[in-house]
């Protein structure tokens, strides 16, 4: 059985996984959906077993506007979320009146030697319709050797209707294996959302 953890006084949805479902390369193991969650916490199914995993970001709404996505790791199970990041950051944008298009590098939400949450998405919507969705790779996380590389695309519908697309990319600095991953709102809760996790076969 595979556990995830809602780390809120108001969500339980959590699968079991008597049977796996393999979609090709791709072996579904969690799935966790949020209502007025504080955070999402994957504590198991983060393990040897796989030598990438990828979680899926699907409608992800906060409960409060013009907020910020992130995402930290941990090595002790998800005692602390405190693995030391190293990490780049750029954004293209278009405004939905069209008057301004730009694609820049964030300098205020990329990390250098941090122990700091990584920004994923920020000027996150709460309007009705406003939500973000994306997927971050997670490349050999038991690894007691290498670095902890990661990789994220997001889209957000931005909180000034503003289509928003981040590219994050860096490492956990750390030789001991990452085995768990907690998703949460910098402010305010997420008030609605799925985050699914896979393994990918292979060597």
């Amino acid at each position: 059985m595979s556990i995830v953890k809602l780390n809120d006084r108001a969500v339980s949805n959590a699968t079991t996984f008597g049977s796996i479902s393999s979609l090709g390369e791709m072996v579904f193991i969690s799935k966790a959906t949020a209502s007025a969650s504080a955070s999402i916490e994957f504590t198991s199914g983060i393990d040897s077993t796989y030598k990438e995993y990828v979680f899926y970001f699907v409608n992800i709404h906060p409960a409060t506007d013009d907020t910020t996505f992130q995402f930290n790791m941990s090595t002790d199970g998800g005692s602390n979320y405190n693995v030391t990041k190293t990490t780049t950051f750029f954004v293209d944008y278009h405004f939905e009146n069209d008057v301004a298009t730009d694609l820049q590098y964030g300098t205020s939400h990329d990390l250098a030697q941090s122990t700091a949450y990584q920004t994923l998405d920020y000027g996150v919507g709460a309007d009705n319709d406003q939500q973000i969705s994306g997927y971050l790779n997670l490349f050999n996380p038991s690894s007691s050797t290498f670095v902890k590389h990661f990789m994220a695309r997001m889209v957000n519908a931005y909180s000034y209707d503003v289509s928003h697309n981040t590219h994050v990319a860096g490492y956990g600095n750390t030789g001991s294996p990452v085995n768990a991953v907690r998703f949460q709102m910098s402010s305010g809760n997420i008030d609605s959302g799925t985050i699914k996790l896979y393994g990918i076969k292979g060597d």
